[in-house]
This record gives structure tokens, sequence and C-alpha cells, in this order.
């Protein structure tokens, strides 16, 4: 089995509108991520789409690094989500002075890729515990 992780930090999109895009994907096979991202039209699937494509890349490199054989076909995504990175805070003026707080949200944003478990010909014994 085969995981891969990749991670974009302090990326220009807020959470709240990163995670509509990683939801699309949760639980999807790897290309058909790319497909569904590709065709988005929210702002934020352009990242997301780099960033699955970097861990299928990674996947690669760690099958080939570890002599294992991986077709791109059989992974999927595992696990994604988005966490708050840093606010940057500005600032516009307003009348009479005033001063008006912009806050540019950052997004933190994790996939993990992975492989299907593939299940033991031989199921585990298990062992009964006597009862005295």
């Amino acid at each position: 089995m085969v995981d891969s992780i990749a991670r974009v930090k302090h990326i220009r999109v807020t959470p709240q509108k990163a995670r509509r895009v990683v939801a699309l994907i949760k639980g999807k096979q790897a290309q058909e991520a790319l497909a569904i991202l590709k065709f988005a039209p929210q702002g934020a699937s352009e990242p997301i789409y780099k960033l699955v494509a970097a861990a299928i890349a990674n996947a690669q490199v760690k099958a080939d690094r570890d002599g294992e054989f991986l077709d791109e076909q059989d992974l999927y995504v595992k696990n994604a989500y988005v966490d708050e990175g840093t606010t940057l805070k500005r600032f516009q003026p307003r009348a009479q002075g005033r001063a008006f707080q912009i806050k540019k949200r950052t997004s933190h944003i994790t996939v993990v890729l992975a492989t299907p478990e593939v299940a033991d010909a031989a199921p585990a014994a298990t062992t009964k515990k006597a009862s005295k």
C-alpha cells in the first residue's frame, strides 16, 4: 500500500471556499479528481488540481524508491482537508478619518492519496480465551 501526502501552505484562498472544492474530490479516484477539478468553476480548483497532481507524482517517486509497482489508476483520495492559515490584515480608509479593516485569509491544504488495501488470502485465526 502506498500513501502519499502533498501540502500547500499560505495559499491566498479563503478556507471556506477551499473546503467546498475539497469536498468534491474526497473519496474519488485520483484521475477522476483531476478531471473534476479541471472543469470546476471555483477559483480554488486550480491550486488544488496542482496539489493532487503533485501527490500523484509523490506516490510514483515513493513507489519507485521502495521498488513497488504503482498503477496511477489505483490511487484514490484517502483524505483531503483545509486548515486556516495566517490572516493578512489590511486597512481601507473610510469617511471622517476612520479605518476599515480588511482580512485577507489564507489556507493550508493537504491531500492524502492511497492505494486500496489488498485483503490477505488467509484470514488470521482468532484464538478464544478459556473461561475459568
